[in-house]
This record gives structure tokens, sequence and C-alpha cells, in this order.
């Protein structure tokens, strides 16, 4: 028997357990109702960057004991954010830079690669052969120290000793590159360039950097300025100072529209001479900036100096 006291739908003018049975019926309803209701954000990542920016707004105002609940330190919060753009970014982007790539040639002494390690205090270096362009391989600090420690004689060809690396092209994801690491369970990872040329190199501290902030260890120099002004209208710089960085310090957002792919000054340097240039080499970016090489080798630059365009007298009457 049917249940006759059930009350109808206003709209369908259908009882309540007809409505409810009858999909058509239940999806109109829903998309009605739809026409009258804001359509939410359904992205769970902007619906996260919005609760974060909630947060630091409140912890930028000192009320911690808003009604939002703000249990989260800055520090965590800044992890959050940077974890949520993590899978913006791509293998260019958190790479070494070629420029400070510290390599070991295929052709060096035994002694002379167990002296580059403890120089440079790192654990893993890449292996190249005539060129940092042919990178071949990998030594691991673990492997020379199995012979320096143990006193025995190395081989005479010290390459069988070297591991398979990870290559990745510039546009691999940071994510995607941290997947091929775990499952090549690698911790180097090297960034090749349209040409299979080496652009970089990536470790997993650098992958981690990029969501925890930069870790610094025993080994790490003291942080230094890359770029310092010396005279009025004039900063010398080094050739690693990100040029966004450089743009904003002497105030000339030009320097850093560029259109090739290049993110430090050493790198616009080299885009504007078309080569390496060597030190005394006085170049001109089209904004009217002069940029003058001042040290250097035949394989890059390493510190340069700005000079700010000369001030231009207006025409007289104008």
């Amino acid at each position: 028997m049917p249940d006759t006291d059930r009350p109808g739908d206003p709209l369908t003018g259908e009882s309540e357990s007809r409505s409810t049975s009858d999909n058509g019926g239940s999806g109109l309803w829903t998309k009605i109702r739809g026409l009258f209701e804001e359509t939410p954000d359904t992205s769970l990542r902007a619906q996260l960057e919005e609760a974060i920016d909630e947060h630091e707004d409140v912890s930028s105002n000192g009320d911690a004991s808003d009604a939002t609940g703000n249990d989260l330190s800055s520090t965590e919060l800044t992890m959050l954010r940077n974890l949520l753009h993590f899978s913006e970014k791509d293998a260019d982007d958190v790479a070494i830079p070629r420029s400070e790539i510290i390599g070991i040639s295929a052709e060096m002494p035994w002694d002379d690669m167990v002296a580059l390690f403890a120089d440079n205090g790192h654990s893993r270096m890449p292996v190249y052969r005539d060129q940092l362009d042919d990178v071949i391989g990998m030594m691991h600090i673990k492997d020379v120290f199995a012979y320096v420690a143990g006193g025995k004689t190395p081989p005479a060809d010290w390459t069988v000793l070297m591991r398979q690396p990870l290559y990745v092209p510039q546009a691999r994801g940071a994510l995607d590159v941290l997947a091929d690491m775990r499952a090549r369970r690698t911790h180097l990872a090297i960034v090749v360039d349209e040409f299979s040329g080496t652009d970089g190199i990536i470790t997993i501290e650098d992958l981690v950097e990029e969501i925890v902030g930069d870790i610094e260890d025993e080994h790490d120099e003291a942080p230094q300025q890359l770029i310092v002004p010396i005279d009025d209208g004039v900063w010398d710089a080094d050739a690693r100072a990100e040029l966004e960085d450089v743009a904003d310090i002497v105030g000339a957002p030009d320097l850093a529209e560029v259109e090739e792919a290049v993110d430090t000054l050493g790198g616009l340097a080299f885009v504007l001479a078309e080569e390496v240039p060597q030190p005394g080499t006085v170049l001109t970016h089209p904004s009217g900036w002069t940029i003058e090489v001042t040290a250097g080798d035949e394989t890059h630059v390493t510190r340069l100096r700005l000079h700010r365009p000369a001030k231009v007298d207006a025409p007289e009457g104008e």
C-alpha cells in the first residue's frame, strides 16, 4: 500500500519517496539548487592555499586565539606552502647550475681525486671525460674511503668504482625527479639540456631544501653577499647572483627581462657576449646598464661589475 502520508516535493509535486528513488528527479533538484548557490572551488590545493593565507594573517596580527584555530608556527606554514608549489617546479628550477658543479676528470690521478673530495666536502661528485658535457658516472666518497682507510691499493683505473647517476631533462618535474631517485636508489641526478649537454646537477638535499628551506651543514661556508655596492651607481657582483635578486637590489627590473633561459648574472653575461666573456670584457645591456667582467677563466665567469646608465640631461626648453 503506498505511503500517502509523506509530504510531496514542492517543486515537482511528487511524493518524497518517489523523488528520492527517481534518479532523474533528484538530479534535477540538484541542478536547480546549484543555480542559486555559489559554485565552490573544488581544488583542494586552492582550499589549502586559502587556509594558509588565513592562518598567516592571524599570525601577523598577533591574534593566536582567533577562531581559525591557528596552531601552526610560521615555519610550518611556510613548509606547507612550499610543498603545495613543489610540483610546479622542474629540474632546471632546483638544479645547481653548471657554473657551480665540481666534477672529477676521468684522467685525474687517484691522489688528486681523493684530495678533491677532501677539499670540497662533498659525498658524491660527477665524473666526466674531456669536458663537463660528457658525464660518464659518479664517484661516492664511501667507495673512496674504503681504500683510503684500509690502506689498500686502489685500482689502476679507478673509474671501475664509478656508480651510474640519474640523467633527467631540464623540463622534468621536480616531484618526478624525486620519484626517479627513490626508484633508482640514487641521490645524484645530472640535468641535461636539449643538446644533451650538462646543465646542472640535483641532489636529494636540493629537493628537500625546496620544501624546508636551506640546510647548512659543517662543510658549508658562511653565507656571503653576492652583490655589494662599491661606489655611487656601481656594484660588485658574484656571477652566481640570481638575476631577479640583482634587479631588485639595484632597482633595475629590466635587467631580469631576458628572452633566453638564464637565471644568473653570469648567464646573462654569456648571452650578451654569445660566448664565455673573458676578464676585461665590457658588455652593454639593452636597458643601458654596463656589465664589466672582472674575473673568470676560459670556461666560466666568476665576478662582474655593474654600472648604472649615465643620466642624460634633457634638452633645453623641455
